[in-house]
């Protein structure tokens, strides 16, 4: 048997994988960026196994050939920090903020698709009708604006309505 503080013994600087672990952070982030505005419910089977795969395959990449208990438990707190300031940034620096966070999107205008946006953003019409009945339109000739929020979530308004976007409501359930 080997000796038991083997398992916490770092097989590389720590440096190492703090450069590691930022930079796989910004190159997947960037990757999850370009990969469109979805919320996480919206995601589909593919989505979800495209994900799991990228971030197995990235394992190697943040932690090289460490395989410690040290450095996984450094690398989680690396990567909860780097994003914790990611956000104290993006809240104090405007220009940050509209510099990582995608604009929201026009989908419909005079209930009528628009197109080039949709193809963009990669949603099919039916997506687009489904949100439209969510917020309780009958047709989409009803609707004056249909916008896909920064967060994925769509925000309708009907036509000739003097009304603010109203984004569809989630209600979460809790088991007791």
């Amino acid at each position: 048997m080997g000796d038991v503080g083997e398992i916490f013994r770092l097989g590389i600087p720590w440096t190492h994988l703090l450069i590691r672990a930022v930079l796989i952070y910004i190159v997947f982030f960037i990757g999850l960026r370009l990969f469109g505005k979805r919320e996480l419910g919206q995601f589909t089977t593919f989505d979800l196994v495209l994900v799991l795969l990228v971030a197995n395959a990235l394992q190697p990449a943040i932690t090289g050939p460490d395989q410690s208990v040290t450095g996984g438990g450094l690398i989680i707190a690396i990567l909860l920090l780097f994003n914790r300031g990611v956000a104290m940034v993006r809240s104090r620096w405007p220009w940050f903020d509209h510099l990582i966070e995608p604009p929201p999107t026009v989908v419909v205008q005079d209930g009528n698709f628009v197109k080039p946006n949709l193809e963009k953003e990669g949603l099919s019409p039916d997506d687009v009708e489904m949100a439209v009945r969510e917020h309780g339109f009958d047709k989409l000739s009803d609707v004056g604006l249909a916008v896909l929020e920064n967060d994925g979530s769509v925000s309708v308004v009907g036509k000739g309505s003097a009304e603010r976007f109203r984004r569809r409501r989630r209600v979460r359930f809790l088991k007791r």
